[in-house]
This record gives structure tokens, sequence and C-alpha cells, in this order.
């Protein structure tokens, strides 16, 4: 494969100067590649292999990982702010344990690279984060129904209802525990967050269903950012 577009994910040592690296592609998903001696002196891989940075991937070989053969910056450098920098780690953290090898979906890609771009932008990252957790539930098929409640009828922005992961909205007073009103809903159905109570109720629900797909794993990045978040307020 030639100058496939890709992001590194991940990527560790693989014994004295080469590399194992995660990346996720357009066309093929996410791949393990053998960077061999790439951390060697003299290797052209070098400062390349970063993450956030839209790369042209060429590797070659059977089986389930393959040998990186080449690595080229695809558009110009891209580097995240310093306050971002958590925000971008948790998005590859989601890719690399909720998507399979070789299994190829290019709308998450395109997503992905939309919201790298807007984190690098210096845009705000609550909103930009929640429109990439939308298009990657809906690409992998968890989607949330977020316009018809479970008896088939349409949501009401001034009432009030409850959602659970695997289910459509079911109608509710404001008071019970968990209840988020109709226009949030339609709000993130749109990927609009001009509310505070909108965007606050999308991280809610969200999280939930993100939760319920990654069956008990843990991701370090939260914890990472709930720590930093912790530290700033004491």
């Amino acid at each position: 494969m030639w100058h496939a577009p890709a992001f590194v994910l991940h990527q560790y040592p693989y014994r004295d100067t080469s590399r194992i690296v995660e990346a996720f592609t357009a066309e093929h998903g996410r791949i393990s590649l053998f960077a061999r001696g790439a951390n060697g002196g003299k290797s052209a891989l070098r400062g390349v292999l970063r993450p956030f940075q839209r790369l042209l991937l060429s590797w070659s070989g059977r089986g389930e990982a393959g040998n990186l053969d080449g690595a080229e910056l695809d558009g110009a450098p891209v580097a995240l702010p310093g306050a971002h920098l958590m925000s971008g780690f948790y998005l590859n953290e989601l890719l690399l344990k909720l998507t399979e090898r070789w299994d190829p979906h290019p709308e998450i890609f395109d997503a992905y690279a939309a919201c790298i771009a807007a984190l690098a932008g210096g845009a705000d990252q609550e909103p930009a984060l929640r429109r990439f957790e939308m298009r990657l539930l809906t690409s992998l098929g968890y989607g949330l129904e977020l316009t018809r409640t479970e008896a088939g009828e349409a949501i009401r922005p001034d009432d009030y209802y409850r959602i659970a992961a695997a289910g459509a909205p079911r109608a509710c007073v404001a008071e019970t525990p968990g209840a988020v009103s109709g226009r949030s809903l339609y709000d993130l159905d749109a990927g609009r967050f001009d509310s505070t109570q909108s965007l606050k109720d999308a991280k809610r629900l969200l999280r939930a269903a993100l939760d319920a797909c990654l069956e008990g794993r843990a991701l370090k990045s939260r914890d990472v950012m709930l720590a930093l978040r912790q530290r700033e307020t004491t």
C-alpha cells in the first residue's frame, strides 16, 4: 500500500531501534505496523511519526501487522495547543478501544480529522469532542435516537425525557433523575451547542453511551483530565 492517508494513534518501542505503530487510516481502518529502525539516528521516520499529524503511510507484508516502508506529512505541520493535548489523546484512546483492526470507517476518519483541525485551531474543546463522539457512535452502530420517543412520537422541545444508552427517549417529568429536555435532544441531534445546558446534557448522554460500548474498560485519558482539573481547583 502506498501513500494511504493516516494518523498515528499510539506507538511503543520494539526491540532496540524499532517501534510498533498503531495508526488509523481512511481506507483500511486501524492498523498495526512495524517501523523497523525508526529510532535510529539516520532514519527518515524520526520526527515524522507524531500524533495528531495527518500522514501518508506506505507499508508492505501480509498478516495482521505489516512493515512500514515510508511516512511523510500530508499537508502543513500540525500541533495541538498544550491545553488541548489531553483532548487529542482522548480521541486516540477512543479509536484504539472502540474500533477493530482492518475495519474501514472513512466517515470516522473524516470526523477525527475535522476534530483535530478544530482543536489545533484553538476551537472550544467541548463542542468539538461532542460532535466527534456522536459521529463515532453513529458510525459504529450505536447512535442515539434523539427525535422520537419509544412510542414513535416526535420529541417536543419543552418536554422532558429519559434516555437509555441503547434505547429511545421516554417521556417523564423534569424532576425525574436523569431527565433531559427535548430541546437538548434536538440540539445534540443537530450538533448545535449554543446553550450551556445543551452542552452539559450532551456530555452526560454521550458519556453514558460510550461507557456502554466500552463495557467497563476505563479510559486513562479521562483519569488524567480529571486529575488535572482537580489540581487546578486546589
